[in-house]
C-alpha cells in the first residue's frame, strides 16, 4: 500500500494543475445535458493520462476505468453541470456566459477527481482491481446519476462500493463531514396552476379571482408540515415562485405557483404531495376556482450512506486529514442525485470543507458570489485515492 503521507504529498505537488482544469471548467459551465465541452475536456484529459474510458453515456457523461481488473471493483463519482445563476463573484477566472455558474461546486468535483485519476495512474501498480471513474451529467435536476446507473455504469465488473465529495463552504478547509444512514433528503418539485376567471380589477364581483385563491394555497401548505408532521419529524414545502398577472388594474385568469417537497424517506415525500393536491385542490374548490397540481421532473431518492462504506471511508479520510478532521453531522434537507447510486450499491457521500474566510470563500453554495478555498482541492482527490485504494483492500 501507498503511505497515506506520500499519497498527500504527490497530490499537493499537483495541485496547480488541478486548480488550473477547474477554473478551465468555472470559466465555461454548462447546463444540465448541455456539458459537451466539459466532457470533451474530461475525455482529452483522460487521454492525456492514459487512462481508458466510455463516453456519452446519458448523453454527455464520462466512465474512466483504471487497474488490472482481477479483484473488486470501487467507483468514484463527480457531477459536472452548472447552474442557471449569474456569477458576481470577484475571481479574475469568473464565467464568461451570463447566467450560468459553478455555483455548487460541480467544477471542483471534476477537477478534483481527474486529480485523483491522476495519482491513481501513477500509481496503478498497487490498484489490486479496478476503480471507475464516473463523471455525470445533470445532477442539478436532471437526475444524471439514474440515467447513468440505468445505461450501466455499476456493472461489467459489478461496483461493490461508491464514494462521492461535494465541496461545502460551512466546514472549513481541511475539514469533512457525514454520517452513516441518511444524509440528505428525498426531494421533489411543485407546481399549481390555479384557474379562475379574468376581469378587471374595480369589478372582482364579475371576475374570479386566482390570485387570492393561491395566496391562500401558498399559506394553508405551510401547516401540513406545522400542523400534520409529528414535530420530530422532518418535512419541507417551500414555495419558490409565483407568476401572474400582467397590470395593477387587470385580475388575471390564472396563476402558477411552483416549490420544492422535501423528506427524509421517499413515503414521506410521497405523502406531502397527496397532501399538497388534496388541500390546493380544495381551497381551489371553495373559492370557485380550478386547480391544476403536478410534480414535475424527477423525485430524488434520499441520499442513504451504508455504514460499513461511512467507517471505511472516515478512516482513509483521517489517514489524509488527521485524526480529528471528521464531523458527524446531522441530515440536511438538500437533495442530491449521488442518491441514485446508494439505491443500487452501498456507497459514501461526505461534505469537504472548501470554507476561508481569507479568501473569500464565505458564501454558501447556490450564491452569485460562492468562491472556494483552492487549497481544498488536492485533499479531494487524496480522499478519492485513499477512499479507493483502501476499499480495494478491504474487499479482498
Amino acid at each position: 500500500m501507498m503511505n497515506t503521507e506520500q499519497l498527500v504529498s504527490q497530490a499537493k505537488s499537483i495541485q496547480p494543475w488541478i486548480v488550473g482544469l477547474r477554473r478551465q471548467l468555472h470559466q465555461h459551465p454548462e447546463l444540465m445535458y448541455e456539458e459537451f465541452e466539459t466532457s470533451k475536456l474530461v475525455q482529452s484529459t483522460l487521454d492525456e493520462l492514459g487512462i481508458e474510458y466510455q463516453k456519452d453515456i446519458a448523453v454527455t457523461g464520462v466512465l474512466g476505468t483504471i487497474g488490472n481488473g482481477e479483484g473488486p471493483c470501487v467507483a468514484l463519482r463527480a457531477d459536472m453541470d452548472a447552474l442557471p445563476i449569474h456569477e458576481e463573484a470577484d475571481v479574475e477566472f469568473r464565467s464568461e456566459i451570463d447566467g450560468k455558474m459553478h455555483a455548487c461546486g460541480h467544477d471542483c468535483h471534476t477537477a478534483m477527481l481527474l486529480g485523483a485519476a491522476r495519482l491513481l495512474k501513477e500509481n496503478e501498480d498497487l490498484i489490486q482491481g479496478t476503480v471507475k471513474l464516473i463523471f455525470q451529467p445533470a445532477e442539478e435536476g436532471g437526475a444524471g446519476g439514474e440515467k447513468m446507473s440505468e445505461e450501466g455504469v455499476l456493472e461489467n465488473p459489478q461496483v461493490e462500493r461508491i464514494f462521492g465529495l461535494h465541496v461545502s463552504a460551512e466546514l472549513p478547509t481541511g475539514m469533512l463531514a457525514a454520517r452513516a444512514g441518511t444524509l440528505m433528503a428525498a426531494a421533489g418539485s411543485l407546481k399549481i396552476i390555479v384557474k379562475g376567471k379574468g376581469g378587471h380589477a374595480a369589478m372582482p364581483h364579475l371576475a374570479i379571482d386566482p390570485v387570492t385563491t393561491a395566496a391562500k394555497i401558498v399559506v394553508e401548505l405551510q401547516t401540513i408540515i406545522s400542523r400534520e408532521l409529528d414535530p420530530l419529524e422532518s418535512g419541507v414545502i417551500s414555495v419558490t415562485m409565483i407568476h401572474g398577472g400582467e397590470a395593477y388594474n387587470v385580475i388575471p385568469p390564472s396563476i402558477e405557483i411552483q416549490g420544492t417537497i422535501r423528506s427524509l424517506t421517499l413515503d414521506g415525500l410521497k405523502h406531502l404531495q397527496t397532501r399538497v393536491s388534496e388541500i390546493a385542490m380544495a381551497i381551489a374548490q371553495g373559492n370557485r376556482c380550478e386547480a391544476d397540481i403536478s410534480f414535475p421532473g424527477h423525485d430524488y431518492p434520499p441520499t442513504l450512506n451504508d455504514e460499513v462504506c461511512w467507517e471505511a471511508g472516515k478512516e482513509s479520510v483521517e489517514q489524509v486529514l488527521g485524526v480529528g478532521k471528521v464531523l458527524e453531522m446531522p441530515p440536511v434537507m438538500g437533495g442530491e442525485d449521488f442518491a441514485y447510486y446508494t439505491q443500487r450499491v452501498p456507497g459514501c457521500f461526505a461534505f469537504l470543507g472548501i470554507g476561508n474566510p481569507d479568501v473569500g470563500a464565505t458564501y454558501s453554495v447556490h450564491h452569485p458570489k460562492f468562491k472556494v478555498d483552492e487549497d481544498a482541492l488536492p485533499y479531494g482527490a487524496a480522499i478519492h485515492v485513499n477512499c479507493a485504494l483502501n476499499s480495494l483492500n478491504d474487499l479482498r
